[in-house]
């Protein structure tokens, strides 16, 4: 895994050490009845250093917001979403 860019993203986005993978987002997320699309997988996947395949489960996202009202953490998932592929997409 790569600690440099994981370390970007919780200072960035310090709300994806909440992420407790409870799959409310997954569920809630319309883009993924068409498509693998799971913020929940992504974090998972950065956590084990799997990052083409975390990028995978994010890029068919429409950014709707969904995910962020079903929240229970109340992450701000369309920022996190944006941070991961701005920092592992390069």
């Amino acid at each position: 895994r790569d600690i440099e860019k994981w370390n970007r993203l919780v200072a960035l986005e310090p709300d994806v050490l909440k992420c407790m993978a409870c799959g409310c987002c997954t569920a809630s997320c319309t883009a993924g009845k068409f498509a693998k699309t799971s913020l929940r997988s992504a974090i998972l996947s950065l956590q084990n250093g799997q990052e083409k395949q975390a990028l995978e489960f994010i890029q068919s996202c429409l950014l709707c917001g969904k995910c962020l009202m079903v929240c229970p953490r109340a992450i701000n998932t369309r920022n996190l979403l944006l941070s991961i592929s701005k920092i592992y997409s390069k």
